[in-house]
């Protein structure tokens, strides 16, 4: 029992089950746990959870990305001026989109690695550089900051389709929970970036390319971002420079509950998953209740502040242990 205590998932699955219930009971009758109630709040927690679990693998490897809200936006609107604007076809138009995505991420790695600067602070300057450049190209060619993106019935399939009430985001969602849990737990790879985050010198002195880890990383966060931008311009029909601009903490803060530690090294896919899902109970669950969605806030406040006292009286126990 005490190991599986000791494990970063604990805490966030524990948090989980009693907002759940605290909410099913609150609710009861309102339609909350039902089909579409459920449908509701894994919708909300998708798309967060797609940007989330790349950004978490880059925290437990001692970095931060903050840019990922304006390369939502930006990859909404590069969909939307080449099939609105210039009539590209909308695949040709998705390529171009992840590749900018992997670009943004590519340059932000780049940017890290050879200054040695904080990544709070060099991620932070490319949300701004990247929804400023996205609106003044934008607003440049077509005069807006926002357009029309005409899609494909194949396009449509693949990243808004749904059934039911459940949008296909949340199947995006798990797959990518999936293969990140491959990658931390089955591949060299997921060594690498337990060992990045935990002892940056102590890796490189074994052999690790923590330049690489790092790089690559980022690159997998922008790709995640531009994934994201380009389900919901298809979705709604349009792009918008301003997609996404919520996540850029929302993502951070999720997998902190998730039990991943600020100072990387230490966490899991499992806990940033059950961060994610805590998200989508809380922003529900609270609509469904009646009350003011300001209540988001406070609930999410108070979730981060316990989790990171937890996350490293955790940590302290598993050190002591080891």
């Amino acid at each position: 029992m005490s190991n599986l205590v000791r494990r970063p998932e604990f805490g966030a699955f524990v948090a989980f089950v009693l907002i759940y219930i605290f909410f099913a009971i609150a609710t009861q009758g309102a339609g909350f746990v039902s089909l579409s109630g459920t449908a509701g709040w894994l919708n909300l927690a998708a798309e967060l959870g797609i940007v989330a679990i790349p950004v978490g693998l880059l925290m437990i490897a001692g970095e931060f990305d903050l840019s990922i809200g304006s390369t939502v936006g930006c990859a909404s609107m590069v969909v939307a001026v080449l099939t609105g604007h210039y009539d590209l076809p909308v695949w040709p138009a998705i390529f171009i989109a992840l590749s900018a995505g992997l670009l943004i991420g590519l340059i932000n790695g780049i940017a890290v690695v050879r200054t040695e600067l904080p990544s709070f602070i060099v991620t932070l300057a490319t949300n701004f550089i990247v929804i400023g450049a996205t609106m003044g190209i934008s607003r440049l060619i077509t005069n807006m900051t926002s357009g029309t993106i005409y899609s494909s019935d194949s396009a449509k399939v693949v990243f808004a389709s749904r059934l039911g009430d459940a949008n296909i985001s949340i199947l995006w969602w798990f797959l990518v929970v999936g293969l990140s849990l491959w990658i931390l737990s089955r591949t060299t790879f997921g060594n690498w970036i337990y060992a990045t985050g935990g002892n940056k010198l102590a890796a490189r002195g074994a052999g690790v390319p923590v330049e690489r880890v790092k790089i690559i990383l980022f690159m997998m966060t922008g790709l995640a971002a531009a994934i994201v931008g380009i389900m919901q311009g298809v979705q709604w029909n349009s792009g918008n420079s301003t997609y996404g601009m919520g996540y850029v903490f929302q993502a951070p803060i999720v997998v902190v509950i998730g039990g991943v530690l600020l100072t990387g090294g230490y966490g899991s896919v499992m806990g940033i998953f059950f961060g994610t899902a805590l998200f989508g109970v809380i922003s529900s669950g609270i609509f469904y209740t009646g009350w003011n969605t300001d209540w988001i806030q406070l609930f999410l406040g108070g979730l981060l502040g316990a989790a990171v006292l937890a996350n490293n009286y955790m940590r302290q126990l598993a050190m002591r242990a080891g």
